[in-house]
């Protein structure tokens, strides 16, 4: 993924499966096409995984709280 929309959510009460899919919603309203692949800074998550076709990738480039999403052009 080479370009994306970084998003922030620090709402204490939302979960991180929440988080990403109002970012996920946000992105696919905005530029018309879903996203499948979410970074996130590794403080986040335990396991590194998949929601709702979204893959969520570690990275300490994005600080906590927030999201970097855009398309994979690998995962088909």
């Amino acid at each position: 993924m080479n370009i994306g929309m970084l998003w922030f959510d620090n709402d204490a009460k939302a979960d991180l499966t929440v988080k990403i899919r109002r970012a996920s919603e946000y992105y696919q309203a905005k530029y018309g096409r879903k996203p499948n692949l979410c970074f996130v800074h590794p403080t986040m998550v335990n396991n590194p995984s998949q929601e709702n076709g979204v893959e969520i990738r570690t990275t300490r480039s994005v600080l906590p709280n927030h999201f970097w999403l855009g398309v994979n052009p690998k995962a088909g």
